[in-house]
């Protein structure tokens, strides 16, 4: 592991940032956090929000993944979106992270096929199954 990624990228001046926007998570963020991802409910795996990483903030990441999960809003300016999105997941998976982006629309209409996605991926990637330090106490099965 070299001197960047020790710390996988945290970029601790976005730390206010990022403490305001897990104030201020879209009704998106916040049910695929309630019924996915807190405190172990994805297959074990602990998932940090609103996690400052390198120029960004992540929506959502798990470091022993080295996954990142984003929701897209709408928005007025898509195109302008759309751009940044686009470099900001290039930036992510040139750090080493694997970027899943979902929409506020299928999470809020389809949540069980946004986890069935996760899950799949991390089965098709055979990761081990969380360490019990790491392991959460709650299933969503």
């Amino acid at each position: 592991m070299d001197a960047n990624t020790g710390n996988h990228h945290y970029n601790k001046n976005l730390k206010p940032f990022a403490n305001e926007l897990r104030k201020e998570m879209t009704k998106a963020e916040a049910c695929l956090w309630k019924y996915a991802l807190r405190a172990g409910m994805m297959k074990g795996y602990s998932f940090r929000t609103q996690r400052p990483v390198l120029q960004y903030i992540a929506d959502f990441m798990c470091l022993e993944l080295k996954l990142i999960i984003e929701v897209d809003g709408i928005t007025h300016h898509w195109d302008e979106t759309v751009k940044k999105g686009e470099q900001k997941q290039n930036d992510l998976e040139k750090a080493g992270y694997t970027v899943m982006r979902f929409s506020d629309t299928q999470v809020l209409n389809d949540i069980k096929n946004v986890i069935r996605h996760i899950e799949i991926w991390i089965d098709e990637n055979n990761f081990p199954p969380p360490s019990p330090r790491q392991r959460g106490t709650n299933s969503h099965r």
